[in-house]
């Protein structure tokens, strides 16, 4: 045999191994090792099995020459190193070496041949460490088998006796053997680039499908699992991934099935199908490749695949997400995937429910809270006032009390949720009418509201306290009183309420304290401002917390900004 035929010989047996590779490597638990850098020992233990092996199919790819026989084992196991590490590499490296010794092939480069195989999985393997992903490279694997297959031919013509056949074998085989390996080592960390590249692909592609129903669904389930919601997210669904139906179950009923069999698989009624009950049972996904799997009592349900994934809340199966499949529109392993992550999302949103409902509860009872420490103090000082009007002038006791009476009903309901700028801005009028009936002159007020304000949406409580707070500790700290302006205007985006008083102000000290939420039970002053301060925060985030300014001597200024709502 001339080194032409060993070539093609090579190359003949190198197309071969390299369609055994294509489809050994979409076979599903071989591509369940995710074809990454991401490493655990399960996976690099089967990793170097894998290579391993291929490095022994490698050996059996010509004919014996000179009691020896032109391989391919180093394309492999320096495609294995450089993917996996130093353990894939020198663990491929002696699987193949080994073997080759083992089974003394073709004679007395048996030792040689083991060796530098063994060497060029394990200086592959230190390349990948030390340069990273950088090292899978067609041009890396191409120099590292021209330099590693030199060295084997070297190790050759070193240990194997008598020298003359050595030298003679390594004149035929070696310029196949470093042409065809090298040419091979870069074609075949390509075709796991590529199947990596594709794997990325796929996963992108994975995630913008789950990321777009998930933000058009999120609005509906984040209301909790129901007839209404499951309708909702199972039209999104369906509109969005190609099965034939889509549907969604409690444990006990359908709560919604959209597609194909929906003339029997109707909603509200009780679940149909043996397989949803088992996922429901044992809180696995499936995937069912037939009808009798499915388990459909009904005769001629077109469904002949499904996909059923657990929803769970709090670790507990509240129900199912599940597609279905038919003739014309089957389902593969990418939909299952994307079942189970779009299943992972929407557990989570039917987890906050929960925490949405106690944030609500927690945000009531912080408004009622506040209302405890402010209407007392109020309400007594307004009924003093109210009682000495009837004895001078009984229109404006009327008036006063008309203004009390209103103030209280809405304070009665202001946990309702938000409110319009108008609904707040009444509040603050009936107060002050209160206030400027009590302290006369010594309380003056200026207000500007932009034209078209009026609407826009606030937490209740959120100006009053702020007005009563430069009131009892701003204006009134001066024994001629002073000025509180109120202003309301839209910029960027935003309602921009502003409440000033040119009173006593305060050191950097006391606006400190006042500002500590730490202090928020106290009843001594600053619950509005502090109460303002947490809650904005809590509603808004902390770039919406309110801007303080205080110069004492000078006044108090607090500008809050409020976002709108969709």
């Amino acid at each position: 045999m001339n080194t032409y035929e060993i070539i093609l010989t090579l190359a003949e047996r190198f197309g071969l191994m390299v369609g055994v590779v294509f489809l050994f490597m979409t076979i599903m638990p071989v591509r369940r090792l995710h074809f990454t850098r991401e490493s655990s020992r399960p996976r690099t233990v089967l990793v170097t099995i894998l290579f391993g092996i291929l490095g022994i199919l490698g050996t059996y790819t010509g004919n014996a020459v000179f009691d020896s026989v032109a391989n391919l084992r180093a394309m492999v196991v320096i495609s294995g190193g450089l993917f996996g590490g130093p353990v894939v590499g020198i663990g491929a490296g002696l699987i193949a070496g080994v073997h080759r010794i083992a089974f003394d092939l073709h004679g007395f480069s048996a030792y040689p041949c083991g060796i530098a195989t063994a060497a060029e999985g394990f200086v592959a393997g230190m390349i990948a460490w030390k340069y990273g992903d950088k090292a899978m490279n067609w041009r890396v694997a191409a120099t590292l088998a021209l330099v590693g297959e030199n060295m084997h031919m070297g190790l050759l013509l070193l240990l194997s006796k008598p020298f003359p056949e050595a030298w003679e074998l390594v004149k035929l085989i070696a310029p196949p053997m470093v042409l065809v390996n090298a040419f091979g080592a870069a074609l075949f960390v390509e075709v796991i680039n590529l199947f990596s590249r594709d794997r990325e692909r796929r996963e992108s592609l994975h995630a913008q499908i789950i990321l777009d129903i998930a933000n058009m669904a999120v609005s509906y389930l984040r209301l909790g699992l129901s007839l209404e919601t499951a309708a909702a997210t199972a039209e999104i669904i369906y509109a969005r991934v190609g099965v034939a139906a889509v549907a969604m179950t409690d444990t006990h009923n359908v709560l919604a099935h959209v597609g194909a069999g929906d003339d029997h698989h109707l909603a509200g009624r009780e679940i149909r199908t043996d397989a949803t009950r088992e996922v429901i049972r044992t809180g696995r996904p499936t995937f069912l490749h037939s009808a009798d799997a499915i388990g459909c009592n009904q005769a001629d349900c077109p469904m002949t695949s499904a996909i059923i994934v657990p929803l769970k809340k709090n670790d507990e199966i509240v129900g199912t997400l599940k597609f279905y499949g038919s003739r014309e529109r089957p389902l593969n392993t990418t939909l299952f995937e994307v079942a189970n992550g779009l299943a992972n999302l929407f557990s989570t949103q039917v987890e906050l429910e929960d925490i949405q409902i106690k944030e609500q509860m927690l945000a009531h009872a912080e408004i009622r809270r506040l209302h405890a420490q402010i209407n007392p103090h109020f309400l007594f000082n307004s009924l003093n006032t109210i009682a000495s009007f009837c004895r001078t002038n009984s229109e404006r006791a009327r008036e006063l009390l008309m203004d009390l009476s209103l103030y209280m009903r809405r304070n009665l309901d202001l946990s309702r949720g938000f409110i319009p700028l108008s609904e707040e801005l009444e509040q603050v009028r009936s107060y002050l009418a209160i206030e400027q009936a009590r302290f006369g002159a010594r309380i003056q007020v200026e207000s500007e509201v932009e034209a078209g304000c009026e609407n826009w949406p606030i937490p209740p409580l959120t100006i009053q306290p702020l007005v009563e707070n430069a009131i009892r500790h701003g204006v009134l700290g001066r024994e001629q009183g002073g000025t509180v302006r109120l202003s309301a205007r839209r910029e960027n985006g935003c309602l921009e309420v502003r409440v000033a008083d040119d009173g006593v102000g305060m050191d950097r000290e006391t606006l400190d304290r006042v500002l500590n939420t730490e202090c928020a039970d106290s009843v001594t002053g600053g619950i509005g401002m502090r109460n303002c301060l947490s809650r904005m925060e809590h509603i808004y985030g902390r770039q919406y917390a309110p801007s303080v300014d205080s110069t004492p001597g000078l006044g108090t200024t607090i500008v809050l900004h409020v976002p709108g709502r969709a």
